[in-house]
């Protein structure tokens, strides 16, 4: 009599896939099990063409199924292994798999390929001015090695809450905030390792008690390492923000911070140029870093430009104080300038997911 199929399942069930920590059976690797008298064929689904595992899952599994029949006293024959090849990205999986945060409509991240762009006050310029136009917005400070939101929304004088084993994050300024700045002691460096790193972000994504959120702004730290992959392994994105400031050596890098997110099967929802220029007090602009590089870059990559964001001395007072809102009070050129972005924005997410109809019933 030929192993039973329970059996043959509980054998493939000892084997662990290393990449996710699970057991094969358990991933939803295992495709197909078949018994043709006393021989079995397993059909396995790895990531990627000519995955590198093949040879030590074909091993394992044989080795598992030959114990199981010693163990049952069944007999068993030739055990073949098939591979067929996961060839979704990163975040296409996560689309196609169970969603962490069902409540949050649309999920953006904001990221750069190199620091000092203002990254971080795109973000909550962001944030602020979707909530601005009446939707419901949260903000993860995703940047877990130098989170600046604690100071840039004025969080020192908010204390952190937790309910039934959830964060609840901060109300401040119309928009829900989270950041991991609030949960350490304010000076520590955090020296964290790659999977340090991922533990830290996935529980501030997932463990925070967002709610019912029209956006998620996801605030990442500058360049292509461990946090934009966790990212995209993690939460079903609607795309990505690139920001980047004029001059060329910027650019270079925003288009890496392109490439990481495409490569991750992130739509790039486009590209804002932040310091894109100064007006002075006269109304005399100045192109301080040069002016329109960002815009041409995104003409060359063929990428949606959301706008451009100048410089105002008062937009350093605003972030330094923790008052993000009085930004829109500098002039009608700052104001303008935020809208546009924002404006754009919605208009780039809505064609790269188009909401949902919704039937309401009176």
């Amino acid at each position: 009599m030929a192993l039973q199929p329970s059996n043959l399942r509980k054998a493939l069930g000892s084997i662990t896939d290393p990449e996710s920590g699970k057991d094969i059976v358990t991933a939803g690797m295992v495709k197909d099990i078949r018994s043709e008298g006393d021989d079995i064929s397993i059909e396995l689904e790895l990531l990627g063409a000519n995955n590198p595992m093949q040879a030590r899952f074909s091993e394992q599994i044989e080795q598992a199924i030959r114990a199981t029949s010693s163990e049952c006293k069944e007999p068993v024959g030739a055990v073949e292994v098939t591979f067929t090849a996961d060839t979704r990205s990163e975040n296409e999986r996560v689309k196609d798999e169970t969603n962490p945060l069902p409540n949050v409509k649309k999920i953006i991240a904001v990221g750069a390929g190199k620091g000092g762009v203002g990254k971080s006050t795109v973000a909550t310029t962001l944030a602020i001015g979707l909530a601005r136009q009446g939707n419901k917005v949260g903000l993860l400070d995703g940047d877990i090695y130098g989170p600046s939101m604690p100071t840039m929304l004025g969080l020192h004088r908010e204390e952190s809450q937790a309910e039934e084993g959830f964060l609840l994050p901060f109300k401040v300024h119309g928009i829900e905030a989270m950041t991991i700045g609030k949960l350490v002691e304010p000076d520590r460096a955090l020296i964290w390792r790659g999977p340090r790193a991922h533990s830290a972000f996935s529980q501030l994504a997932t463990q925070t008690k967002w709610g019912e959120l029209d956006y998620l702004i996801v605030d990442l730290p500058p360049g292509t390492g461990d946090v934009p992959l966790s990212l995209a392994q993690l939460l079903p994105l609607t795309g990505a923000v690139i920001v980047c400031t004029p001059q060329v050596v910027a650019q270079d890098d925003a288009r890496r911070a392109v490439r990481m997110f495409q490569q991750l099967g992130v739509p790039i929802l486009g590209l804002v140029e932040n310091m894109s220029y100064f007006v002075a007090d006269d109304g005399k602009e100045y192109d301080i870093f040069g002016r329109g590089g960002g815009e041409q870059m995104a003409s060359a990559m063929n990428l949606d430009y959301l706008g451009g964001i100048p410089i105002h001395p008062d937009m350093r007072i605003a972030a330094d104080s923790g008052e993000p809102l009085r930004n829109w009070a500098i002039n009608e050129t700052m104001s303008n300038a935020f809208d546009t972005v924002c404006e754009n924005l919605v208009a780039a997410s809505q064609s790269a997911t188009p909401d949902r109809p919704t039937i309401s019933v009176s």
